[in-house]
């Protein structure tokens, strides 16, 4: 795996939040990813370096994925 730093590390994390939120959303059923979506919020996890910084990412998410800021 690269080593991310900058906008790059930015924008894997945001991409990170968005798909995280997005899965969470969708309806159970078959189509719906939980292995992918606990993979990645443990990987999110581990970039994220504090409760602040995960708020950030989590209101961008919503952002992009409702069209609302909160």
């Amino acid at each position: 795996m690269p080593e991310l730093a900058g906008r790059d590390l930015h924008l894997v994390k945001k991409a990170l939040a968005i798909a995280v939120l997005a899965i969470q959303r969708s309806p159970d059923g078959p189509f719906r990813s939980e292995s992918d979506l606990t993979d990645m919020k443990s990987l999110l996890d581990e970039m994220i370096e504090s409760d602040v910084e995960l708020e950030h990412y989590a209101r961008a998410a919503r952002i992009a994925v409702t069209g609302q800021p909160d």
